[in-house]
């Protein structure tokens, strides 16, 4: 008995600011505004996606909120979690700086059950500004997500689409397999309950 499972749950989490609703509704809905405001909580927006030419799933895109006082509200949401996006402007060094705390905080309260392989990308965002306003060198970017694991690192602009396509097919591949992995455990689990159920039966006795 194996668990279907067509939505890929994918959180995106990161500072106030660094473009995470703007990534979400670019890919979602190929739009840009230019307006912000804060995210309260946690939003979703959801897409159709194939992944590795013949599978189609819906990918469910979480955009949390990046202010502190909100930070507790996401917590409840990454559970279920197929792939975690951190996301950082390239103009705003802090932003960069807790990347890896965004890391930590997600993988303590997700309740991931393979912390060591769950899968995470890393997007600095807002690369269309003038190179004189960028703060994060490339290679610093190269060397945390080295540091982290290689994990998959994406330069991107919300504002002029730079490479935010790229970096939701790599996202959705990640959920993809991490979804499939966690299906098995879960039939591997099942199966083992059963066996062990059955070992247990007490065996029928006429006496």
């Amino acid at each position: 008995m194996s668990r279907k499972k067509n939505i890929l749950k994918v959180i995106i989490l990161g500072d106030s600011g660094v473009g995470k609703t703007s990534l979400m509704h670019r890919y979602v809905n190929d739009k840009y505004s230019q307006q912000y405001k804060a995210t309260i909580g946690a939003d979703f927006l959801t897409k159709e996606v194939i992944v590795n030419d013949d599978k189609v799933a819906t990918m469910q895109v979480w955009d949390t909120a990046g202010q502190e006082r909100f930070q507790s509200l996401g917590v409840a949401f990454y559970r279920g979690a197929d792939c975690c996006v951190l996301v950082y402007d390239v103009t705003n060094a802090k932003s960069f700086d807790n990347i890896k705390s965004w890391r930590d905080e997600f993988l303590v309260h997700a309740n991931v059950s393979s912390p060591e392989t769950f899968p995470f990308v890393i997007l600095a965002n807002k690369v269309d500004v003038e190179e004189s306003k960028k703060v994060v060198s490339s290679r610093s970017a190269q060397e945390l997500a080295k540091s982290l694991g290689n994990v998959p690192l994406f330069f991107t602009s919300a504002k002029d689409a730079i490479n935010v396509q790229d970096a939701f097919e790599e996202i959705a591949r990640s959920a993809l397999q991490q979804s499939q992995s966690d299906a098995d455990a879960y039939e591997d689990d099942l199966n083992e309950a059963i066996n062990i159920q059955l070992d247990g039966e007490p065996s029928s006795c006429s006496c």
